[in-house]
């Protein structure tokens, strides 16, 4: 009897919290949903994080685990794409449930499908309520976020203080940039520093990402690094960095943006938790604004502001007749081109250009059936790699070399599973007896039989200059093994990498270099050893850094070295 009472109590206050039409209409997105992500191949980033999901780990070279730990749980529930995107179904239409529970106006229930036009017409949340990227589980903490906040403010508790830091760390375990969110709503309430329960929020948060810190002080704060220090750049473009941004502002909302914009400049932060919404939409505005200035902005990087201006513009809907006219009629256009791009994730014709779920299980397919089930291993290609794996249960291996850039392939295990095989090695380059293949963009690549593989990606060198290394050319660096195996020096070749202001490389110049005291053959397991050599002549007018790269069994130049800024 208590049992019924209880449930008669939840089912009430329930259909208060959600009308009939409400939940119709979000079963609908998500039954969508899960047929989508079921019947889509994989685009290459999903492919990328599938491959974080095989070893799970605290922390991953491009972001936190969050992404891996979903596609794991969706992964032992369904098998194939269904797997990999289950958790991003149900967080897309979380995602809408809070939005919903976000909106305080009594008006609302009387424009329910307003609410649907508005938030499915938004390009990037309709895209990852069914892609799995680390920032589908972003949207929907950043949303559960603002719920639980804007409880806190209301009524300050123990209890709700520790969902609070619980929901911080999930925020910050989905990606680094989600610090931002929690930065600006802090700068629109300075009184939570005086607050001793927002303190317990925070020491909480740290507490839950905790295995983070400790994850990155093992791997040398590696993410960090790269995300700071070491992002491709290039020299400021006003048409593609900030020209690009102001496209992408443009692209996130369609045809709906200047209603969206208008609610968000309408929009006067009538209380706490309103003036939380307008910082955190201004300031992540104003910060990528800032980046463009140096570097190009990528759209998903300013998604975050989707959430708080969704909320905006539903209320700005619900209070301005000619606005709700609008926004309805352009969501629509949005919504009706987005499923006409949807339908051509799956059906290539409908498509004007060759996108990323177009014919990986065929190019997979065009090996395999050559090579059997021999490791492949791909040169400067995380993507390819991963997808290779994923379609045809071979291992694969990433090559990075100091043309491109470090990955999780640079830190993980990997390179010990090819090490020592005969593997398919795939770049560019045509040679004799080997294989080649053509990508559905028509791309053609080529492949090498290579027995055995043997590669040392990890060693690591630091170079040692001189602060009169213009006069005098004798110079030294040291080179470190990390494996617990010695490496033979005679499979060894140095070069000196010349880099400008945007660490681009300008040349590579072949060093002769010889151990420093003793001759030796072998670099010992776990240790350092130092070299010498006679520092090459190069133009000091455009060199800004320098490092010491290092070429195995006639491979590529790696990316070994640390770089010294030269003054």
């Amino acid at each position: 009897m208590l049992l019924f009472v209880i449930l008669t109590r939840i089912r009430s206050r329930m259909k208060q919290k959600f009308p009939a039409a409400f939940l119709y209409f979000l079963a609908a997105v998500l039954i969508l949903n899960i047929l989508q992500a079921a019947i889509t191949e994989l685009i290459f980033d999903e492919a990328y994080y599938w491959y974080y999901a095989k070893d799970l780990a605290w922390g991953y070279f491009d972001h936190p685990p969050m992404v891996a730990f979903l596609i794991s749980l969706g992964s032992t529930l369904f098998n194939g794409e269904l797997g990999v995107r289950l958790l991003s179904c149900l967080l897309g239409v979380g995602t809408m449930i809070i939005l919903w529970l976000l909106i305080d106006n009594p008006k609302k229930k009387e424009y329910i499908p307003h609410f649907f036009v508005l938030i499915l017409s938004m390009t990037l949340i309709q895209a990852y309520g069914f892609l799995m990227l680390p920032d589908t589980p972003l949207l929907f903490f950043t949303a559960l976020f603002f719920l639980v906040y804007k409880k806190f403010i209301n009524a300050p508790g123990m209890l709700i203080s520790l969902f609070l830091g619980i929901v911080m760390a999930a925020l910050m375990y989905s990606k680094y940039h989600a610090f931002l969110v929690i930065f600006f709503v802090l700068l629109s309430n300075l009184k939570l520093l005086k607050n001793h329960f927002a303190w317990v929020a925070v020491l909480v948060s740290l507490l839950c990402y905790t295995p983070h810190f400790l994850w990155l002080y093992e791997n040398d704060f590696v993410s960090i690094k790269y995300h700071l220090f070491e992002r491709p750049n290039r020299p400021y473009e006003f048409f593609d960095f900030t020209l690009g941004y102001f496209l992408n502002l443009l692209a996130i909302f369609g045809l709906t943006f200047p209603w969206i914009y208008k609610a968000l400049i309408k929009s006067k932060g009538k209380d706490q938790f309103n003036r939380a919404l307008l910082f955190v939409s201004y300031g992540i505005l104003l910060f990528f604004l800032l980046s463009s200035l140096q570097r190009r902005v990528q759209t998903q990087w300013i998604i975050l502001i989707c959430i708080p201006m969704a909320v905006n513009a539903y209320e700005y809907m619900l209070e301005y007749p000619g606005a709700r006219k609008w926004i309805v009629r352009l969501g629509l256009a949005n919504i009706a081109i987005l499923l006409f791009l949807r339908i051509g994730l799956v059906y290539e014709p409908l498509f004007p250009v060759v996108y990323e779920t177009h014919g990986n299980k065929a190019w997979v397919g065009k090996i395999t059936s050559q090579i059997g089930n021999i490791p492949v291993v791909f040169k400067n290609s995380y993507r390819m790699a991963p997808m290779f794996s994923y379609y045809s249960g071979n291992s694969s291996f990433s090559l990075n070399d100091v043309n491109y850039r470090e990955n999780q392939y640079s830190i993980d295990e990997s390179e010990e599973v090819v090490r020592g095989q005969k593997v398919l090695f795939v770049s560019g380059k045509m040679k004799e007896g080997g294989i080649s293949f053509t990508m559905p963009d028509s791309t053609l690549l080529y492949g090498i039989y290579v027995n055995p593989f043997e590669s040392f990606r990890k060693l690591k060198t630091r170079l040692n200059l001189t602060l009169n290394a213009k006069t005098d050319r004798n110079s030294s660096f040291m080179v470190y093994n990390p494996y617990s195996f010695a490496v033979p020096i005679s499979k060894l070749k140095f070069g000196l990498v010349i880099m400008d202001s945007y660490k681009r490389v300008l040349e590579i110049v072949p060093v002769k270099a010889l151990p420093k005291g003793e001759i030796i053959d072998l670099l010992a397991p776990m240790a350092e050893h130092e070299f010498e050599f006679t520092l090459p002549n190069f133009s000091y007018e455009k060199a800004s850094y320098l490092k010491i790269v290092i070429s195995e069994n006639g491979l590529s130049w790696g990316l070994n070295g640390e770089k010294l800024k030269l003054d």
